[in-house]
C-alpha cells in the first residue's frame, strides 16, 4: 500500500471535476442555514454521517472487490434525488476519465466499457483505490474528506468565509471522519459476506430537496 497514492486520490487537485461542485452547500447558503463557521461545521457533520457514510460505503465495496455494477444498482437504490443520481454520474465519468490516466487498471476499463455513461462516483474512486494498491479503508477515507471538503471550500467562496476557519472545521472533524471510515470499511466486509444489504443506507432528506431545487435555478456558481 502506498500513502502517497492515498494523498493523490486525496488530493482536491486530483482532476476529478469536485472543484466545480459544493457538495450541496450552494442552496444551503442561500437559504440562510449556513452563516459563520459553526453552521458549517454542523452541516459538514450531518452530511457526514449520513450521506457520506453511504457513500463511503460504497467505495470501500469497490476497492474490496465486489461487483461495481451491482454496487452502481445499490447506489442508485441509495440515492432517490434525480438530480443527485445525475451529478454522481457526471463526477463518476470525470473520475474515470482521471483514474484511468493515473493508475491503468483492466478493472476500470471494464466498468468504463460497461457503462460509457457513468457509474456513481464513490464506485469509480473505489476501483482507483483498488488500483493504485490501496484498501477499503483508504477509498473510504478519501471519500469521507471529499464530503466536507467540498462544502468547506464552496463556503469560503459563497461566504467570503475566513479560509483558516474553514480548514479549522475540516480539522475538528478528522475523528468523525476516521470513525465514518472505520464504519464504512466494517460494512463494505460484512457485504462481502452477506451481500449488499450490510452496506449503509443513510439519507439527508433536505439535501435531497434542495438539491432538486438547486437543479432548477437558472443561475449559480456550482453545478451542484
Amino acid at each position: 500500500m502506498s500513502r502517497a497514492a492515498l494523498l493523490v486520490l486525496a488530493d482536491g487537485r486530483f482532476p476529478a471535476g469536485g472543484h466545480a461542485h459544493s457538495g450541496g452547500a450552494e442552496p444551503v447558503v442561500k437559504a440562510g442555514r449556513i452563516r459563520h463557521a459553526a453552521d458549517l461545521a454542523e452541516f459538514c457533520r450531518g452530511r457526514l454521517h449520513t450521506a457520506g457514510l453511504t457513500a463511503a460505503a460504497l467505495a470501500a465495496a469497490a476497492a474490496a472487490g465486489l461487483d461495481p455494477l451491482t454496487l452502481d444498482e445499490a447506489a442508485d437504490a441509495r440515492t432517490p434525488s434525480p438530480a443527485l443520481r445525475a451529478t454522481a454520474r457526471k463526477l463518476g465519468r470525470q473520475m474515470m476519465r482521471a483514474a484511468r490516466a493515473t493508475w491503468p487498471s483492466a478493472e476500470l476499463d471494464a466498468l468504463a466499457a460497461a457503462r460509457p455513461r457513468g457509474v456513481h462516483q464513490p464506485l469509480v474512486l473505489g476501483l482507483a483505490a483498488r488500483a493504485a494498491g490501496l484498501g477499503p479503508e483508504d477509498a473510504a477515507h478519501c471519500v469521507a474528506y471529499e464530503v466536507v471538503s467540498g462544502p468547506a471550500t464552496a463556503a469560503v467562496r459563497l461566504l467570503s468565509l475566513d479560509p483558516f476557519d474553514a480548514t479549522a472545521v475540516l480539522a475538528r472533524l478528522a475523528p468523525e471522519l476516521d470513525a465514518v471510515a472505520r464504519r464504512a470499511a466494517v460494512a463494505a466486509a460484512e457485504a462481502v459476506v452477506e451481500g449488499l444489504d450490510a452496506l449503509p443506507a443513510a439519507s439527508a432528506p433536505l439535501l435531497d430537496i434542495m438539491a432538486e431545487a438547486h437543479a432548477a435555478w437558472p443561475v449559480r456558481l456550482f453545478a451542484s
